[in-house]
């Protein structure tokens, strides 16, 4: 059977060079995230249980407790994890072929295309990026880290295309760039047209919904308010054989959205984030870009705390761009204004928690368990 290699390097040619030699020899690649300690390390190679890893140095070393994949099998990648640990979830030549496909078709890429690697290739975001340049034959540079200035010198010398989260994207500026796709977390307001918002997961090797449409061979249905996905992009299996839930080949996302008339998707956050307060369910993604647009709010995370009375109040944690703003009770009365002049009264923060700065996974996703208990 075929062998996994985990690859312990940053991004380089050199990686992408090993990728393919990994694949040419009927095996599967597991990047492994250069920002984990090596206590972080070895846990994902004991997880995971690669048969070989290859390191920076180029140094080969089997490892003796190490497991088979299947034949077809190229990828295995930790999930994002943004509300647990990590998973490992394995894709076939098949499924990359076809996320790399429809997001080829979708964005008419062609081999005199240019794309920008920025973000980890240990996460599907990053590697994604890989698999679409080896697809259509596009050029390819690569970052090991985000870099706001090295961003701008790689559009300098010809890049035209790149994948970012949306705190990278503040950061730079966009019409840098002939496309950029976004992942990651609640897109901005006001985006300009060739920023392109991406629903997916590691599970779809990416995105598979462009600014709410799905891809090429993308099936989407809503149940009991949680999207459900077919398509051939998905996942052979996780790494631990765990069960997959796949009645009919439709995956359940365990995301909750709906789909309009035009069939355009919109996404309100995870089954689980889903607050109810007095009975009323209340979509945090919904409240986040009403607050958004309050000149007052720089960022926002909206989550559902127990509360002996509602069953759960909607807070709030801002961070503003007046830092000398007025009491708490004023900011607590003009957000809750602002929210119930587009959203039913029951969506108004009933609590709101001032922060210097929202915590984030490395790919932009508010890190729900490190936001502080109000």
């Amino acid at each position: 059977m075929a062998r996994l290699i985990a690859l312990d390097m940053p991004a380089s040619k050199t990686f992408v060079n090993l990728v393919q030699r990994t694949w040419s020899n009927g095996d599967a690649v597991l990047p492994i995230d250069q920002r984990l300690p090596l206590g972080g390390k070895k846990a994902i190679l004991d997880a995971m249980a690669p048969s070989e890893i290859i390191d920076s140095s180029f140094t080969s070393s089997s490892l003796t407790n190490g497991h088979p994949v299947q034949d077809g099998d190229a990828l295995v990648i930790a999930s994002s994890g943004s509300t647990g640990s990590a998973k490992g979830i394995i894709h076939t030549h098949s499924s990359l072929l076809a996320a790399a496909q429809a997001s080829a078709s979708r964005l008419q890429l062609t081999s005199d295309d240019h794309w920008l690697v920025c973000i980890p290739v240990s996460h599907v975001g990053g590697f994604s990026v890989i698999a679409r340049a080896l697809h259509t034959g596009a050029a390819l540079t690569l970052h090991p880290t985000f870099d706001a200035v090295a961003v701008q010198e790689a559009s300098q010398n010809g890049a035209t295309h790149t994948s970012l989260v949306a705190t990278a994207l503040s950061r730079i500026d966009p019409s840098l760039f002939r496309a950029i796709l976004l992942g990651g977390s609640s897109a901005p307001a006001n985006l300009p047209s060739n920023v392109i918002t991406t629903y997916g997961m590691t599970e779809t090797g990416g995105g598979v919904v462009y600014n709410g449409q799905p891809l090429d061979n993308v099936e989407i249905k809503i149940v009991d308010d949680e999207i459900f996905l077919r398509c051939p992009m998905l996942m052979r299996t996780y790494r631990d054989d765990q069960t997959i839930s796949r009645e009919d080949g439709w995956y359940a996302t365990g995301d909750l959205g709906e789909i309009d008339d035009n069939g355009k998707l919109s996404v309100y956050g995870r089954k689980t984030d889903l607050i109810i307060t007095g009975g009323e369910n209340v979509w945090p993604s919904v409240v986040e870009d009403s607050l958004n647009s309050h000149p007052i709010v720089n960022q926002v995370a909206v989550r559902g705390m127990p509360d002996a009375v509602w069953g759960q109040r909607v807070v709030a944690y801002v961070v503003l761009n007046d830092s000398n703003q007025t009491s708490e009770v004023k900011l607590l009365s003009d957000i809750r204004e602002h929210v119930k002049q587009t959203l039913p009264a029951f969506c108004a923060p009933q609590q709101i928690v001032v922060l210097s700065e929202i915590p984030r996974t490395s790919l932009g996703k508010v890190d729900i368990q490190a936001l502080p208990t109000p």
